[in-house]
């Protein structure tokens, strides 16, 4: 019988604050893995992650604190300042 598997497997938090999540897609035939796929994304400071996945969601509310959030948001405006300039 084949099952398609999804699963959280990777989640990095990066120092700015970035969650890097990577989720596996696993197709299991009578208990045998016969294929995996991944996809990556990413929830940055100030990101809705309400939708996410337990795990995700515990770290980016243990890391994306007001001040991270704060930190991260500055640094994309002055990024944004520097390439208009």
């Amino acid at each position: 019988m084949l099952e398609k598997q999804v699963v959280v497997d990777l989640v990095e938090a990066i120092e700015n604050g970035t969650v890097q999540v990577r989720t596996a897609t696993k197709i299991v035939d009578d208990g045998v893995e016969v294929s995996r796929s991944f996809h990556r994304h990413v929830v940055v400071p100030g990101q809705d992650y309400s939708q996410e996945d337990a795990k995700v969601q515990a770290i980016c509310a243990a890391v994306q604190t007001p001040d991270v959030i704060a930190a991260y948001e500055a640094a994309q405006e002055a990024a944004q300042v520097k390439n208009e300039a």
